[in-house]
């Protein structure tokens, strides 16, 4: 009977917290300026508590939690109004449960049932079992972003909230949805505008995939949060006098880096935290006095606070002239603090502040109803570029999710037509993506351009404020080699559409020279025949072998017909030796045993994925560890599982591996270390600093009879009095590595020191 009472108070204490988490929902939405439609979302809500009743998460709490934290997100961190709040209250019922978008149409309407008919294409994450699959599923994303961008904002909700409890998935699941959320949720909020989410969600990624480095570096913020509150206060004092004295309405904030942020800064810049200079800035939001003169109430508070401050010359951002592409407005201004720090200001009204905050969603707040019909000039043209992608009829996964993200990233310059139209560009694009944007035949045929009335190559990078000109003939033909001169999506889109399509040509012709000579011989052109044909030539695509064989590359002969009817004795272990990670005393003897070819471990059918895969001296070769990024025991690292079931090895950050996450999530693997110090492996740190007598023989001290570390290769340079040294050594451990680092941090006249691939 008391169990029976227990289950009974359980039951009532999740009711009531499914009803306070619910009438918090309601209370922030009667709080938005939004018109109020209560009686909607409440029915909403009772529909999707009754859909999901019984339902659990993997965290042990009740369904129906997650899409009301959705909706509240929804609601209170991006802006939304009813329609996307009942739509995030539904979004996993058509999936979930037996009910169909025609249900939820006859319900609540075509909007809400467009907008969920819409999630449902796209969940599960973006990325199924193949790349084909995940390509796939990314057009739907981006096609139903076009319908409703509702559709894509309620998915970042939808992310974030599993980002944020993200804690109840194993650690393999971990890094494949952290993967996802970095490569293509964070880009596509940063898109969209949505500052603050975007922020969160790379740091909910970092801190899953980097646990150690999350902690250390939130460690050390709040060591330094004091020294930063004093440099803020004395900073701002000043400003706060004059713009009280100008009348200005204003509140002034510090804004530090995020984890992420400055994470990813150390490791692209190889410095250390205490060099990062930028982790506070300051923004001032104001209202202004008169709405249409924001802008130039904005340049009057530059203005006042640069005769306090001396600014520097060259880092004036001015975003209000030319909004960003996500509608980001402000002015960004550095300037120099009375403690020899440069502090970068932002200066923004709090409309401007409002569209940073909560992206293309706040204009909502600005119009009646909540339908979303405002022509978005920038977006629209975002949308129009990916659309233009997808009726490519078969990119490559991985092409086209690089190729998105191309645009996703990138910051804008403005160029100018020869008749003066202003075009919006992204940075470091060249002239042949100039000529591709504008249309496609003058990207085919372009032979070159002038830039402000100065001939230039195609591969030219352009400036903001340029005026392009650009060249044709009607002999040009698109080459292979024009993928290198372009950045944009739109060219690189293009270019591999108009390649493969003479591919395809080419490929025909393959076909016929093999079919015949086949024929000739008596033998069918089976892919039995075609895979000896490519092991013969070393081509790894039946594809590749046909092309060659159109280009006259390769000429069919005798030696094929041998392989073919099995006479060639070639021995195909010959030379063949595998790739070693590291070397050590047993260097010979276990040499010895990859020589005679010892196995890949190989993922079965038994397998269990979410269980860690650990790395011990016993087992290390029978992994693949790839050249992209050289783990060594101790680096964060993940396995990912290969086209032939094998286990490659990749630290968690590489670039490789990233893609991986992101691509074929449902491969990706745990993996730890369980090495005890007894094999070496190859690192290279580099040294920067003051040169002076001595200064190598010191360094090398301190690494071989200090430490007692072998140093395999040593490059040194030395101009204008400035070392710069790069020493590969042999090393245990990422441990070895910094505790070489921190000795050689004592060395007099060193003034950067890092670790390098």
């Amino acid at each position: 009977m008391n169990e029976q009472n227990k289950d009974i108070d359980k039951e009532r204490d999740e009711e009531r917290l499914v009803d306070d988490a619910f009438q918090h929902l309601l209370d922030s939405y009667l709080s938005s300026r939004h018109r109020k439609k209560v009686d909607i979302i409440t029915k909403a809500f009772n529909f999707a508590r009754q859909a999901h009743k019984g339902v659990r998460r993997l965290s042990g709490e009740p369904y129906i939690m997650h899409p009301i934290a959705v909706a509240q997100i929804a609601c209170s961190e991006i802006g939304l109004g009813s329609t996307s709040i009942c739509s995030a209250l539904l979004h996993d019922v058509v999936e979930d449960t037996d009910y169909t978008v025609e249900d939820i149409e006859n319900i609540f309407g075509p909007k809400i049932a467009q907008i969920v008919d819409g999630l449902t294409k796209i969940s599960g994450g973006i990325f199924g079992e193949q790349a084909s699959a995940q390509a796939e599923n990314f057009k739907k994303l981006l096609l139903t972003m076009s319908d409703d961008i509702r559709v894509i904002l309620i998915k970042i909700c939808d992310r974030l909230h599993n980002m944020r409890t993200l804690e109840s998935q194993p650690a393999n699941k971990q890094y494949k949805i952290a993967g996802e959320t970095l490569y293509i949720y964070a880009p596509l909020a940063n898109r969209l505008g949505l500052n603050k989410v975007k922020t969160e969600l790379e740091s909910l990624s970092f801190r899953f995939e980097h646990p150690e480095e999350f902690a250390a570096i939130t460690n050390k913020l709040a060591i330094t949060q004091e020294s930063r509150d004093e440099l803020f206060e004395k900073f701002t004092s000043p400003i706060r006098e004059t713009l009280d004295s100008l009348g200005v309405k204003y509140e002034i904030k510090a804004r530090v880096k995020s984890p992420y942020s400055i994470w990813n800064k150390m490791q692209n810049k190889h410095v250390s935290f205490e060099e990062i200079y930028d982790i506070l800035a300051v923004r001032i939001i104001f209202t202004p006095k008169n709405r249409d003169e924001e802008i130039n109430e904005c340049f009057n508070i530059y203005v006042a606070i640069s005769k306090i401050y001396k600014s520097h010359p060259d880092r004036l951002r001015d975003w209000l002239s030319h909004p960003k592409a996500n509608g980001y407005q402000a002015l960004h201004v550095t300037l120099m603090s009375k403690q020899g720090r440069w502090i970068e200001v932002q200066i923004r009204s709090d409309r401007m502040n409002e569209i940073a905050e909560q992206g293309f969603a706040a204009h909502w707040k600005y119009k009646e109803g909540e339908e979303y019909t405002e022509d978005e000039g920038e977006l629209n043209d975002w949308l129009r570029t990916i659309k233009e992608i997808l009726d490519d009829p078969q990119p490559d996964a991985m092409d086209f999710l690089d190729a998105i993200k191309l645009n996703l990233f990138a910051s804008e310059i403005f160029v100018f037509t020869p008749k003066g139209e202003i075009k919006t560009m992204p940075a470091g694009c060249t002239a042949l993506d100039f000529a591709f944007q504008i249309h496609t035949f003058l990207g085919s045929h372009c032979i070159g351009a002038k830039v402000n009335h100065k001939l230039v190559p195609l591969s030219h990078k352009l400036q903001s404020g340029d005026q392009v000109e650009i060249l044709t003939s009607k002999s040009q033909h698109v080459h292979p080699s024009w993928t290198n001169y372009v950045s944009t999506a739109k060219a690189k889109s293009k270019i591999h559409a108009i390649l493969r399509r003479e591919g395809r040509e080419i490929q025909k012709q393959g076909e016929a020279i093999l079919t015949e000579f086949l024929k000739r011989h008596g033998m069918e052109p089976t892919i039995s025949a075609l895979d000896k044909l490519c092991e013969l030539h070393e081509v790894k695509k039946h594809e590749d072998l046909l092309q060659a064989l159109g280009k006259k590359n390769i000429i069919l002969g005798d030696s094929d017909i041998d392989e073919l009817q099995g006479k060639n004795k070639k021995n195909k272990n010959s030379g063949w030796r595998r790739y070693i990670p590291f070397i050590g005393k047993e260097k010979a003897k276990v040499a010895a045993q990859i020589d005679k070819t010892q196995d890949y471990f190989i993922v079965g059918k038994d397998f269990n994925r979410k269980k860690p895969v650990y790395i011990t001296e016993d087992n290390i070769t029978q992994f693949i560890f790839p050249n992209c990024c050289h783990p060594i025991p101790g680096d964060d690292a993940l396995g990912f599982i290969d086209g032939k079931n094998r286990i490659e090895i990749h630290k968690r950050n590489c670039s490789v591996a990233n893609k991986l996450k992101s691509s074929y999530g449902n491969r990706i693997l745990d993996v730890k270390w369980d090495m005890h110090k007894k094999l070496l492996f190859k690192a290279t740190i580099q040294l920067r600093g003051i040169d002076r007598l001595g200064l190598l023989n010191e360094v090398t001290q301190v690494i071989s009879r200090q430490l007692s570390v072998n140093i395999h290769k040593v490059m040194i340079s030395c101009e204008e009095n400035i070392f710069d040294g790069k020493f590969e050594l042999y090393v245990h451990d990422r441990e070895d590595v910094r505790v070489i680092l921190e000795e050689l941090k004592a060395v007099a006249g060193i003034q950067e020191i890092t670790q390098i691939l």
